[in-house]
């Protein structure tokens, strides 16, 4: 790709169980490969929340399943779209055309993620996403070969400002990221403040990527709001939550709504600058005994506890996986409604299901970040304040904006 400077890693699983005899594979796996395609932020402020973890969540479930599908080896391919759209359009074309990709199971950012989402429906090509929040892609942006797997911004507004509210923080600025995702948590958050009788005073629109938060945080300051909502992520959330501190934010008596934290930003930040923030996640490694087995497994292979969208991938990973082999084919028709026609039940989600919009509905959970006395460790961080219901948790598809919804 002229002009471009592109990380493409290829990884081949190693074939553990269910291997099958050769010529089945080359009868019904188009080219005798499985290859999923892994677009992703490897260097920029979605690296720590995606990035190689989600790249070894990915491994990880080639592994588990065996390494091969109906025969065939499972190859897993990666490449570092740099946040740029355009990058992450051309990259799934040439999957897609040249590259033997059957399908991309996860892009980081929305941006990226609606820019890739184009190509798989034009080039009819499953394509599933983890790290992406723009709830768009379920609605306007919604395909027959797409899925929104881990969250979205609609799921952390219902949840997080609803919380917010109730608990007295009724008047709200945001500190918005300028893209899709951003403009998104805003309008969603938004939606939900007033809806339980809050008012929004104001919003401030921040480039990707900003190192200097100070004007944006003093505008916030000036209007007065109790609650001042982070409708970032990443490196943005982090950077803006440190710099609210210094500027003495929370002391002046506004509070901080990180609308989208991840377990790595807290385990960052340190509990002392986050205890007592209400945030709303799809996963935490100490659920339940399923939780915490698989996440030592990947603790012990990254060196950290997994977020949602990285333990998302690796629920992503094996669901397709089991469709394909349902399906007895890499064909995307007979495997997306394999996809479909199957429950989600593992340690990420029990009787998780995907709807015709392509959402994956899910329970989703509030925390509250503890305090530096009640944590027991350094990733004991998080308390569960309530278990929402996908039903609850997710949009309706009475108020869907997706084409695929029959109304």
């Amino acid at each position: 790709m002229p002009g471009m400077t592109l990380q493409v890693v290829a990884w081949q699983g190693t074939a553990r169980a269910q291997t099958a005899p050769a010529p089945r594979a080359s009868q019904t796996i188009s080219d005798g490969v499985v290859r999923l395609g892994f677009l992703l932020d490897m260097s920029g402020p979605y690296a720590d929340v995606t990035g190689p973890g989600s790249a070894a969540a990915a491994r990880m479930a080639v592994e588990d399943f065996g390494g091969t599908v109906l025969g065939a080896p499972v190859e897993v391919v990666v490449a570092d779209h740099q946040n740029k759209p355009d990058i992450a359009a051309t990259t799934a074309r040439a999957w897609f055309d040249t590259g033997g990709v059957d399908a991309i199971l996860d892009v980081a950012a929305s941006a990226t993620a609606l820019a890739a989402a184009d190509i798989a429906k034009a080039k009819n090509k499953v394509i599933v996403f983890n790290g992406p929040g723009a709830v768009r892609l379920t609605n306007e942006a919604c395909s027959p070969v797409s899925v929104h797997w881990a969250y979205d911004t609609y799921a952390l507004a219902n949840s997080t400002a609803q919380a917010t509210v109730k608990a007295g923080g009724d008047s709200w600025f945001f500190v918005t990221a300028d893209y899709a995702f951003g403009h998104d948590l805003e309008r969603d958050a938004g939606a939900v403040v007033k809806a339980n009788g809050g008012t929004v005073r104001g919003a401030v629109r921040v480039p990707l990527n900003t190192a200097d938060f100070s004007s944006y945080l003093l505008q916030a300051q000036g209007s007065g709001a109790k609650v001042v909502g982070l409708a970032n992520a990443g490196a943005d959330t982090t950077n803006a939550i440190k710099q609210a501190a210094e500027f003495g934010l929370t002391q002046g008596g506004q509070k901080l709504a990180g609308l989208l934290v991840y377990i790595s930003d807290v385990h960052s930040l340190g509990l002392k600058a986050t205890q007592g923030m209400l945030l709303t996640e799809g996963f935490y490694w100490d659920l339940n005994d399923e939780t915490r087995a698989w996440s030592k497994r990947y603790f012990d292979r990254v060196g950290k506890m997994p977020n949602m969208s990285q333990a998302g991938v690796y629920s992503t990973v094996m669901h397709y996986l089991k469709a394909v082999r349902k399906a007895g084919t890499d064909e995307t028709a007979p495997v997306m409604q394999a996809m479909r026609d199957m429950p989600v039940d593992d340690f990420y989600a029990r009787g998780g299901r995907i709807r015709e919009d392509g959402r994956m509905v899910h329970d989703m959970y509030l925390f509250e970040v503890k305090t530096p006395e009640e944590s027991k460790g350094p990733w004991d961080l998080y308390k569960r304040v309530a278990t929402v219901p996908g039903d609850k948790a997710f949009q309706p598809l009475s108020a869907s904006r997706c084409p695929l919804v029959k109304k």
